[in-house]
């Protein structure tokens, strides 16, 4: 539509030049000196034009001859709008991506040679890597800054035409900057001062991967797991490791099968777990309530079982049935496993008198995180549920939980105000009459630094707590 418009004022501006020379060629060409004037005329027009010309050749505003970005810019923008099917994503030049290789080479003279030169002749800058030796071959694992544009395909071409097979290939981050020894000695560190950290940290060390606990004696009753070597056992996508008191870990990654590498790393945290033994941070807040009480809140694990059983005596049947959704007389059989730190953290709140009214549980349910509170009748309405709901929740944000979940029923009202009031993204879902509420965190209240990569005054501050 646009381009018969501007036909049209072109056309009407040729046909008034037109008009306008011809009346000026009559008004001169009539006069006495008429056609000598004609030929000046002419003569300063054409130098005029030809002075116009070796001007703007010598002094536009086309780009440098070697400047061959602003080349690229000047011709896309000479071509005008192109046609969207054929668009191609724009990158910024100096723009990087980082990414994470996998790729399995044979063992022998001159593979990872060929692969990095095939990697350094499309501009790929290696920052780490890792060789897991396998019975026949080797798994490189690389660490990658590649120009923006470099598409994940072509990578992977470039590599398989360079020898590698069964390539994997997905983004990183600045964390992946960690190398892998400071990496696996803060992960250390993190076990070492909190039992409940082995899953995140095993989480940590081996990438996405679903982390499952089954205890030694189940609490429904019946046998345990059971046909585990000591040393574990490792079966392609899946590991099974000898829990410190005597379950079993099962670590599951679909999408890409563990080395014996990193089978020996999982084993060597597990078993810094099992030396170490019990042990939970003895750091703890004193609060007061609204009417004036004090009240703290610390860690708790399975040395409260005798504390946290003598709450159950006080707690009335509702309350109980509100919490463990069952028969009120098997609460008490639920406690070992709640307190131990291998399948969560525990928080209870603790009077001036050092009786325990109320606790809280995070607990690890595979890639998800469960909350559930329960709190003795005599003290709830009095924000105690809150407080451990909102440190419950900030732990999970710590651990870089994407979510948490809580069972309860509709008719728990304190339990559905408590999570309504954390602010968060919740999702309502009633499965056989039980309410699950799923509280989406924010990325910007999940800790994504790791203990190592912590600041000073952050250290300080947890050495001062602790």
């Amino acid at each position: 539509m646009h381009h018969w418009r501007r036909d049209v004022v072109e056309l009407a501006a040729l046909f008034t030049a037109v008009a306008v020379a011809d009346g000026v060629a009559n008004l001169i060409g009539h006069g006495p000196d008429g056609p000598a004037l004609l030929v000046i005329s002419a003569v300063t027009l054409a130098a005029t034009a030809g002075f116009h010309t070796w001007w703007t050749r010598r002094h536009g505003h086309a780009p440098p001859a070697g400047d061959t970005d602003a080349r690229s810019l000047s011709q896309e923008q000479q071509a005008g709008p192109s046609d969207e099917s054929s668009a191609t994503p724009e990158t910024v030049p100096g723009q990087s991506t980082l990414w994470r290789m996998r790729t399995t080479v044979k063992d022998e003279p001159g593979s990872l040679a060929a692969l990095c030169t095939a990697l350094a002749g499309r501009q790929v800058d290696i920052l780490s890597l890792q060789t897991h030796p396998l019975a026949e071959g080797t798994v490189d694992e690389f660490l990658l800054r590649a120009p923006a544009g470099l598409m994940a395909a072509e990578l992977t071409r470039a590599v398989s035409q360079a020898g590698g097979s069964d390539t994997w290939i997905e983004r990183a981050d600045a964390h992946d900057l960690v190398d892998v020894p400071t990496r696996v000695l803060g992960l250390a560190a993190r076990t070492a001062l909190d039992a409940a950290e082995l899953p995140l940290a095993l989480r940590q060390l081996l990438g996405r991967c679903t982390i499952r606990q089954l205890p030694a004696t189940p609490v429904g009753g019946g046998r345990g797991p059971g046909g585990l070597p000591v040393e574990g056992a490792l079966e392609d996508t899946v590991m099974r490791l000898r829990a410190p008191e005597g379950g079993v870990i099962t670590v599951e990654r679909p999408y890409l099968p563990f080395t014996p590498t990193e089978f020996a790393r999982a084993r060597a945290l597990v078993e810094l777990d099992a030396r170490l033994g019990p042990r939970v941070p003895h750091s703890q807040d004193v609060l007061t309530l609204p009417e004036g009480n004090e009240i703290t809140v610390r860690r708790a694990d399975a040395r409260d079982l005798e504390a946290a059983k003598a709450m159950h005596e006080r707690c009335s049947a509702r309350t109980l049935s509100l919490r463990y959704h069952g028969p009120v007389g098997d609460a008490d059989r639920y406690l070992n496993h709640l307190l131990s730190p291998r399948f969560g953290r525990t928080l209870a709140m603790q009077t001036a008198s050092g009786r325990i009214v109320g606790l809280g549980h995070l607990l690890w349910d595979g890639d998800e995180t469960e909350v559930a509170l329960l709190i003795e009748d005599k003290w709830q309405r009095r924000g105690i549920g809150t407080e451990l709901l909102e440190r419950l929740v900030a732990l999970a944000a710590e651990a870089d939980c994407e979510s948490v979940y809580a069972v309860t029923q509709a008719s728990n009202t304190g339990m559905v105000a408590a999570m309504r009031g954390l602010g968060l993204p919740l999702d309502y879902q009633i499965e056989e009459g039980t309410l699950v509420i799923t509280a989406r965190l924010k990325t910007s209240q999940a800790g994504s630094r790791l203990p190592y990569e912590a600041t000073e005054e952050q250290v300080g501050e947890r050495i001062a707590r602790d």
